[in-house]
């Protein structure tokens, strides 16, 4: 079971997909002790993986002693975060905090372009040197992409690129318009795009070592399945299944981009909420409505539940972006 926790809404960037919409750090975001507390109550609801997102996570000064915690509690504590900010002394200070690998954005092999969609010039360089640091102070690092249409021809090239960097993965998100994402919904990528990357990405993971992972992209394990590909993945949309997110100020969601509140942990202990919040007790039903409700690959795939709420105004509704019709094998 994977907790993220956007440990603050304070960024160094302007990225214009960001769900949080990420920059200024809020008034009320969770304390030190407040955190301590998130923890325990994250290991005593049974989850083992726990991501440290933002914002910018390094921009947090008590960072490494709430990384240090968690592992202290039996957590496994990872990063998410745009890398611009680690240098060697962040990389060494992070590996002896406990962090057990990064997951680090690059969006393009463009510098100009990736730059661009984050907002500020010399992104691309500063987030390569943070990969180059943590390679050196044995961080474990994975590429996270996001794909849409500026860099939908040119996903591979990424792939090879964190291979020769030395990553271990390289996690591709697909577009879920949410948060400033929702002002750039028509760069996302639409069925027949989604179908054929994610054939692609499949092929591709044949010729490389490092994992390759579709995210917010379900379907992946359907087409696995049609194409005869075994993966170590067995679901596709995990949003209050074996996933949810806490934000900066204590918000509980079922996803990053599913902005529904399942409670504050201010006010009712996280794995009360993790147990009884009524938006995960609908979403553990798997009654999907429309297509996914009657598609054979409900068990494995489940659909974006984010993006049926976005398009349709119900996340238990049908995924937007998935060619499949039930009983189709072609």
């Amino acid at each position: 079971m994977i907790v993220s926790w956007n440990t603050t809404n304070e960024c160094n960037l302007k990225c214009a997909h960001c769900y949080r919409d990420a920059g200024a750090k809020k008034a009320e975001e969770l304390s030190a002790e407040e955190g301590r507390v998130l923890i325990d109550e994250i290991a005593r609801a049974g989850f083992k993986i726990m991501i440290f997102s933002g914002g910018e996570p390094i921009m947090r000064e008590d960072l490494y002693e709430l990384v240090s915690y968690a592992r202290e509690r039996g957590l496994r504590p990872v990063l998410g975060t745009n890398g611009t900010l680690i240098t060697p002394d962040v990389a060494r200070r992070l590996k002896e905090a406990g962090v057990m690998a990064a997951g680090i954005s690059l969006d393009s092999m463009d510098r100009k372009a990736h730059d661009d969609l984050r907002g500020v010039q010399g992104s691309w360089e500063a987030a390569v040197d943070g990969m180059r640091a943590c390679r050196e102070s044995g961080v474990g690092f994975q590429v996270h992409t996001t794909v849409m249409d500026f860099n939908y021809g040119e996903v591979e090239d990424i792939t090879d690129f964190a291979l020769s960097i030395g990553a271990q993965a390289h996690h591709v998100f697909f577009l879920v318009p949410t948060g400033r994402a929702a002002d750039i919904a028509e760069a996302s990528i639409k069925a027949e795009q989604y179908e054929r990357l994610l054939r692609r990405l499949l092929e591709k993971q044949k010729q490389v070592p490092l994992e390759i992972k579709p995210t917010c992209a379900p379907q992946f394990l359907r087409i696995a399945k049609q194409m005869g590909i075994k993966t170590r993945f067995t679901r596709g949309c995990l949003a209050g299944l074996s996933y949810c997110l806490i934000n900066p100020v204590g918000i509980v969601q079922a996803c990053a981009y599913l902005d529904i509140p399942a409670g504050s942990v201010r006010e009712t202990p996280f794995s009360t909420i993790w147990r009884e919040a009524d938006v995960f007790a609908r979403l553990r039903t798997r009654e999907y409505t429309g297509r996914c409700g009657r598609c054979e690959y409900n068990d494995v795939c489940g659909g974006c539940r984010a993006r049926a709420l976005f398009y349709y105004g119900d996340y238990m509704g049908e995924e937007p972006w998935c060619l499949y019709r039930a009983g189709r094998r072609d």
